[in-house]
């Protein structure tokens, strides 16, 4: 009987661009067919560890820590002004899985931000909000609202210190009017006083704010973030890539 000899299998050529296409350790700029960009490490094609992403889109950009494809970590996320195109903050902190979470820093405008602890993307624990018209807010927040405890301080000084409920004031509370040296103390039912007392103190016997217990604000300098990754990515030796079919 006859041998038969059959011709040698040869890998199609794009298993050797597959192969070349996996991304782990530090890379340089990997684009996605999109347009948008990342600078940084990677493990099993996902990012890991230090980078910078952009999206062309919107021009924003978050550098910081990554963790399996998702920020995770440190890090700062901005966006170029429409006018100027120069890049504003508008987060700097932590983050998991994608969102908000522990402590950072929000910037709404150039004058009106939020300082303080986060979950899921939104504000909640204890945090204090610069409102643009020069009141503040300082206490507990639920669900991306005041909630629980907290002191709200109107541009002229006067404030109200007591309890919070989706937002607004609801439950026992107390109303300082320090222009005219008089306290309201009552019960609040959603920002309406409902039963309480005026109390004439004297604009000399107004007490001192209570003091909430807000971590000082002790952030690192977010434009130093990655400055280590970067200094290594210039230094690294360049690395052919192919572009990644992912998207934001």
């Amino acid at each position: 009987m006859p041998i038969v000899k059959y011709p040698r299998t040869v890998d199609p050529l794009w298993y050797e661009w597959d192969r070349k296409a996996q991304k782990s350790g530090l890379r340089h700029t990997i684009y996605a067919v999109n347009g948008d960009h990342y600078t940084g490490e990677w493990l099993d094609n996902l990012k890991h560890g230090k980078g910078t992403q952009t999206w062309k889109k919107t021009g924003a950009i978050y550098s910081g820590e990554w963790k399996f494809g998702r920020r995770d970590g440190y890090g700062t996320y901005s966006i170029p002004d429409p006018v100027t195109k120069e890049y504003k903050k508008v987060y700097s902190g932590w983050w998991k899985n994608d969102k908000k979470c522990g402590f950072g820093i929000k910037f709404y405008s150039d004058s009106e931000y939020y300082e303080g602890e986060w979950n899921g993307g939104k504000r909640n624990g204890w945090g204090r909000m610069y409102y643009k018209d020069g009141s503040i807010f300082e206490g507990q927040w639920s669900e991306d609202k005041p909630g629980g405890q907290g002191m709200f301080r109107l541009k002229n000084e006067n404030r109200y210190e007591g309890c919070w409920k989706d937002g607004k004031k609801h439950g026992p509370g107390k109303f300082f009017y320090l222009d005219t040296g008089q306290l309201y103390e009552g019960f609040w039912v959603a920002d309406v006083p409902k039963c309480g007392t005026m109390i004439d103190l004297g604009r000399d016997e107004a007490p001192t704010p209570t003091q909430y217990p807000i971590p000082k604000v002790e952030l690192a300098d977010p434009d130093g973030v990655l400055e280590e990754a970067v200094t290594v990515l210039e230094n690294a030796e360049e690395l052919s890539c192919q572009p990644s079919k992912e998207k934001c």
